[in-house]
């Protein structure tokens, strides 16, 4: 039986969604990066990309915040794009840790790979294979531009942030040395932790991740702009790394509870993919214990449970006008 949800529909539950959680107190802003614990708390915005590059939205979607882990997807997307999804896997893999995403340990026990690009050691390791090697301006530019086509428009770099993230980076500087050690770093080790460092301190907006997402959902085209970013055969790769280690430590619980691949980043922002159907991202700076934003997270599950939305689910859904 075909399950046919109108635009309407999803912008009324999206709405229900945001007046449910907006005055919601829970978690803290991540307070070992200042500018981070800075940002006003009681930001919150839902934003959804459809197929047909309709945008839906609610709330803050147009405040610019840090991207931060977020930005390793479309790293990771970039690797694919220049070595191909066979190299990705021997050079880094795509295997979830099941430890918290600045994890050390996690090297240590799986030393012949960093496990995924989606965790920061595998994040440092896909920053040092972006090409051309040894030239961190090029590289620099190979990552925003292809951000830019990712979300449809451009990041801006937060230079508050990024000198907050230099100044406090002690643990990824470890990582980055043993990655050395490992020879599992491709480049120098502190040019490739500046540039994840500079990435994760791109600011983006709820409505540019929702575009973003939404073009890993519809192949590798964006549906805003109408562009092939990518090609088709990496957005299965992209969305199962995502569905692996979207949330660390967490990434079973989210599964089970929400239905949706997504990927989550210490600035508040959250964004899933619905493969063929939608890209939905939410943003609000108090974060949980293990790192994900409190309300982002309720929203969306609250969004894909209302509309009875899984992508374990055999029916999928049909977006009617």
């Amino acid at each position: 039986m075909e399950n046919k949800i109108s635009v309407s529909l999803i912008q009324e539950v999206m709405e229900e969604a945001y007046e449910t959680f907006k005055n919601n107190n829970e978690g803290a802003n991540a307070n070992y990066i200042p500018f981070l614990a800075n940002v006003p708390s009681d930001l919150f915005g839902i934003a959804i990309c459809l197929q047909s590059g309709k945008i839906l939205k609610v709330g803050d979607t147009s405040f610019v915040f840090g991207i931060e882990s977020v930005s390793k997807v479309p790293t990771a997307i970039l690797i694919l794009k220049q070595y191909g999804a066979e190299k990705v896997v021997q050079m880094i893999g795509a295997d979830a840790t099941g430890l918290p995403f600045n994890s050390i340990f996690a090297i240590l026990l799986e030393n012949d790979h960093p496990s995924t690009p989606l965790v920061n050691a595998g994040a440092i390791a896909a920053c040092s294979m972006v090409l051309p090697a040894g030239d961190n301006k090029q590289k620099w530019d190979a990552i925003t531009e292809n951000i830019e086509q990712l979300c449809g428009s451009a990041p801006v770099l937060l230079e508050e942030l990024y000198k907050s993230e230099s100044e406090t980076n002690f643990n990824n500087r470890a990582i980055s040395w043993l990655l050395k050690n490992y020879n599992r770093i491709y480049d120098d080790p502190m040019s490739s932790l500046d540039l994840y460092t500079r990435q994760c301190s791109l600011g983006i907006t709820a409505e540019q991740l929702a575009i973003m997402s939404g073009t890993i959902a519809n192949d590798g085209i964006n549906p805003v702009t109408g562009k092939i970013i990518f090609d088709s055969a990496y957005a299965s790769k992209i969305t199962s790394m995502i569905a692996s280690v979207g949330f660390y430590q967490h990434t079973g619980d989210w599964l089970y509870e929400s239905g949706l691949p997504a990927k989550t980043g210490v600035g508040g922002g959250v964004m899933g993919v619905y493969p063929g159907i939608f890209g939905i991202s939410a943003f609000a700076p108090p974060l949980d214990s293990a790192g994900n934003s409190v309300k982002a997270q309720l929203a969306i599950k609250f969004i894909m449970n209302k509309l009875k939305l899984n992508i374990f689910n055999n029916d999928r859904p049909v977006i009617t006008e």
